[in-house]
């Protein structure tokens, strides 16, 4: 009978590595997969993720799969199905528009973590990503405003809930006291013709520097300022590469390195769910390169408050980053 015992312990004990072995649990991480709402190939928000996510793959040596044009949540609910068959167990959804539809499948996908940008997870096994946007807006600016000849700018933005924005009408307002800041709002990431519509508007208003913060239509926005021979700031990428006589500097959202993080915590077993904020401190925020029309000693200037920030999270202002 004892032996029996022992041999039905050793059994169990057994079942339990394998189990762990499969590599279900946080703390193991198996293969990656990738969704994006348009394409891995525009440059700028989806390439980002698609760079993150070819970076998991060296750094941790796993398989990574992705799938573009991602927006219907039958497409993402049949996709997650694809990729629990290849063993993935964290799947990132490139934007905010795939935390609802995480936290409602999530419990049929218990061996998966679901992680998506901007939303609020829910379950236990979903985490949002927010980039803490109000500082990198507020340099940018600041910077906006020193170079304006008009006394006028303005902000071609998606949605009246990015902190950047306000961070930036704030910055501006630092730099000049009585400059005009002209926000217009797309409601769309990637509408262009509607981004070049507002630019009409804001240049109708006399702006000669404007902050294109919309991810699918930044580089129309500057390729259009750039024919007008105008100014712009750039947005989620370093976009110097545009025109440094167009682009002043660039407000850069590293979501490639922010993928590298979450992967890393995941295969520690440190990925928290809920709601994460990231910024400058952490790496995965920075400015661009500075164009050659700005002069060394304000480029200086920002860099000193950069640091200062990242050493105190106190902006020029003396205010802490909303």
């Amino acid at each position: 009978m004892k032996k029996k015992l022992n041999f039905l312990i050793l059994v169990v004990l057994a079942l339990g590595i394998s189990g762990c072995m499969n590599g279900t649990h946080s703390g193991e991480l198996e293969n990656v997969g990738l969704l994006v709402p348009e394409t891995v190939n525009d440059g700028v928000w989806g390439t980002k993720g698609y760079k993150g996510l070819l970076k998991i793959q060296s750094d941790q040596d796993v398989d990574v799969f992705y799938k573009e044009s991602m927006v219907s949540d039958t497409s993402i609910e049949q996709a997650v199905k694809e990729y629990e068959k290849k063993d993935v167990n964290l799947v990132f959804g490139h934007g905010s528009e795939y935390a609802d539809v995480f936290n409602h499948i999530s419990k049929e996908h218990t061996g998966i973590h679901f992680v998506s940008f901007n939303g609020n997870a829910l379950e236990e096994n979903t985490t949002s990503l927010k980039f803490k946007g109000y500082a990198m807006g507020f340099f940018g600016g600041m910077t906006a405003a020193y170079h304006s000849k008009t006394e006028r700018i303005g902000v071609i933005a998606a949605y009246d809930w990015q902190p950047e924005v306000e961070g930036f009408v704030d910055g501006a307002k630092f730099q000049k006291k009585n400059i005009g800041v002209d926000v217009e709002y797309t409601s769309n990431w990637d509408d262009k013709a509607l981004a070049l519509e507002r630019l009409d508007k804001v240049i109708g208003e006399g702006a000669d520097v404007v902050y294109p913060a919309g991810d699918g239509y930044n580089v129309a926005v500057i390729e259009e300022l750039k024919e007008r021979g105008l100014f712009a700031i750039g947005f989620v990428s370093d976009q110097s590469d545009l025109g440094q006589s167009t682009v002043l500097t660039s407000t850069v959202q590293h979501a490639d390195k922010l993928y590298e993080v979450v992967a890393d915590r995941f295969s520690k077993g440190e990925l928290p769910s809920g709601n994460l904020e990231f910024d400058f401190q952490d790496g995965v925020i920075s400015m661009g390169q500075f164009s050659p029309l700005i002069p060394e000693d304000f480029q200086s200037t920002i860099k000193q408050h950069v640091k200062h920030y990242i050493d105190t999270g106190i902006l020029p202002n003396g205010k802490e980053a909303e």
